[in-house]
């Protein structure tokens, strides 16, 4: 029997259920194990996905290309100079040739409306990359990332640090899901995304979970086995000195991970601006697992795909067999 999954867009983490996206994780920790062992997964023979990219990325490119490839398929990479895409072809009728030469699109956009408008036209799975409202797939890669390190997430304080973005959008959307208390730590609370934010709070009474938006970086921080942060100025975005300056206590240092649990880990999607949002001594020292989540964006793409594009996820029991 096909999985759930089957034909799905991934636009928001809110799109799957806590058990879809507890699949998800189980399937990419099962493929990542697989690939260790030398053994190789051709789930997705003679498939092609679509990679529109109006914004360019190291993590995402190399994440679903080499994903494809290792799962027996191919990707397309499409930069803006290889579509009409603002040219005079509705983002519609990108969707439906798309549709009908791949089985699947993967865009990282600067519109989340982009996402939206391609996901309506198209008949195969969209896959949100990127967009200016939510960061999916840096998520996943992130909880497999604190699993990884903690055996778990239940009990578990994340703490995120700077500026409010997509990628916190993305976190505030699923670590209460997961049993985790969440703390955001940015200078303009007020800015949060009021939306994410109610179904959050309502996510947190549900599971019994902590959530709290503050100001104050030494609050957020504080007993938090995990500190994490992202570029205060993200691609194509502009801007001024005063909030800038506003984030400078916001900087994962000695100082804030001092305040955090003893072992806590930090976390960066990438890239980093060591000396801004994060200290150098930090960021190369033994708490660091940013690496470890650079490598676990390749095996959650993978999950994603052949569970979206076959219907496919694999799980611990099937590794007994492998």
């Amino acid at each position: 029997m096909k999985h759930s999954l089957l034909g799905r867009d991934l636009l928001a983490l809110a799109d799957f259920s806590d058990t879809e996206l507890l699949d998800i994780l189980e399937s990419a920790a099962e493929l990542k194990s697989r690939q260790k062992r030398q053994k190789p997964q051709s789930l997705l023979t003679g498939r092609s996905l679509a990679m529109i990219f109006e914004k360019p990325s190291t993590r995402t490119r190399v994440g679903f290309e080499v994903a494809m490839t290792q799962l027996g398929g191919h990707a397309v990479y499409l930069s803006p100079r290889d579509t009409q895409l603002g040219r005079g072809e509705t983002t519609a009728d990108t969707a439906r040739v798309l549709s009908r030469m791949c089985d699947g699109i993967m865009a990282r956009v600067y519109d989340h409306q982009t996402l939206i408008d391609l996901a309506a036209a198209a008949d195969v799975p969209v896959i949100n990359g990127l967009s200016d409202r939510l960061h999916p797939v840096q998520a996943l890669a992130d909880l497999l990332t604190v699993r990884e390190h903690f055996g778990s997430w239940r009990g578990l304080k994340l703490a995120y640090l700077g500026d409010s973005n997509n990628v916190s959008n993305s976190l505030l959307e699923v670590i209460n899901r997961m049993g985790m208390d969440f703390a955001l730590g940015t200078p303009t609370p007020q800015a949060v995304d009021a939306s994410l934010l109610a179904a959050a709070q309502a996510t947190a009474a549900r599971t019994s979970t902590r959530l709290l938006i503050t100001a104050d970086p030494l609050e957020a921080a504080r007993d938090a086995d995990i500190l994490y942060t992202d570029v205060w100025t993200s691609m194509g975005q502009a801007v001024d000195a005063a909030y800038l300056e506003s984030l400078q206590p916001f900087q994962i240092n000695a100082e804030l991970l001092a305040v955090a649990r003893p072992g806590a880990k930090v976390m960066h999607c990438l890239p980093m601006h060591r000396g801004e949002e994060i200290s150098a001594e930090v960021a190369d020292g033994p708490r660091s697992v940013v690496f470890d989540q650079a490598e676990n964006r390749l095996h959650t793409h993978k999950a994603v795909l052949i569970a979206t594009m076959a219907g496919v996820v694999l799980s611990r029991a099937q590794r007994l067999a492998a």
